[in-house]
């Protein structure tokens, strides 16, 4: 039933702004088509400096980034053109495809003030026949995102399909993504339509088979198994899997199926190929200093 038990990391994505790193995992690379995973905040101790938070203008490549926020907003911008406030609960899909460049920043002092600054942020993978597809950027508002209700729990449908719901947020590959709030004592399982689920768990707490997990905690879990989950308390559960795209390779923020495609995105951003925001174009995250070439992504053995 229970497959893999993976606790987040510290990183940092910002000179002000450490997350919690869920995915990629040594014993567990992608759940589905979901190669990434942060979870930031809640904020509640803010640099001086506030500009220290930004995430500068970098690039990305052969995936799509979902950004879903619980408190406060962030301002995005890229190379498209586009400028979004995000807010909580809607859904801002960016799909990079053979390149785009964005910005994230923190730019409302009362938010922060507020030290109710959470996200989360995933990449989404492309299959092979979408990774070269043209880069785009949709904010999908909280009403275009079917909710439902039971006793002790409510679920909002992010994208893909689960427990019968879908919606219009334009995915590549099947999959599914669920905010899910529990109150104490209720209980509630996995949508049984993919082959890779998991649970990402936000806030508070639930029980399992007898055994008991906490925040910051993804379990993961075998095709087909349909688990009873109790919230101990209230409970806020990141639910998300889908089908399986097949091996990929990562290296800083480009993801492809070929290890040469990275390699020339690597070239394309630090010869300036992959242009920068027009409204953000004045500082950005130079490429890192490589020492060593991609890394394959076996999925889903675990490294040696």
């Amino acid at each position: 039933m229970l497959e893999l038990v993976i606790e987040a990391r510290k990183a940092s994505i910002a000179a002000g702004m450490e997350v919690k790193r869920i995915l990629p995992f040594r014993q567990r690379r992608m759940v589905g088509p979901f190669i990434f995973m942060d979870h930031a905040g809640p904020v509640t101790q803010v640099p001086h400096n506030n500009i220290s938070m930004d995430v500068l203008p970098h690039p990305h490549i052969g995936l799509s980034t979902v950004t879903y926020l619980f408190g406060g907003n962030v301002t995005h911008r890229d190379s498209l053109g586009v400028q979004q406030i995000i807010k909580p609960g809607e859904v801002n899909w960016m799909t990079a495809g053979k390149g785009i460049s964005h910005s994230e920043r923190f730019e409302d002092p009362a938010v922060l003030a507020g030290g109710d600054l959470e996200m989360l942020q995933t990449w989404v993978a492309l299959p092979e026949k979408d990774e070269e597809t043209d880069p785009t950027f949709f904010n999908y508002k909280q009403e275009q995102l079917p909710v439902y209700t039971d006793k002790g729990v409510w679920m909002r449908l992010i994208a893909g399909n689960a427990f019968g719901l879908s919606n219009s947020v334009k995915t590549h590959s099947p999959l599914f993504y669920l905010h899910v709030a529990l109150e104490k004592g209720a209980t509630f399982t996995l949508p049984a339509e993919h082959q890779e689920r998991a649970i990402y768990l936000v806030k508070g707490s639930i029980q399992l088979d007898g055994r008991p997990y906490t925040a910051g905690q993804m379990l993961v879990f075998r095709s087909a198994s349909q688990p009873k989950i109790i919230a101990n308390e209230a409970t806020t559960l990141m639910m998300l899997g889908g089908e399986p795209l097949g091996d990929r390779f990562i290296w800083w923020n480009f993801v492809s199926s070929r290890k040469d495609r990275i390699e020339q995105a690597k070239n394309d951003w630090k010869m300036g190929r992959i242009i920068l925001p027009p409204n953000d174009n004045q500082e950005f995250v130079p490429l890192p200093e490589d020492k060593s070439r991609p890394a394959g992504m076996p999925h889903p053995q675990a490294l040696s």
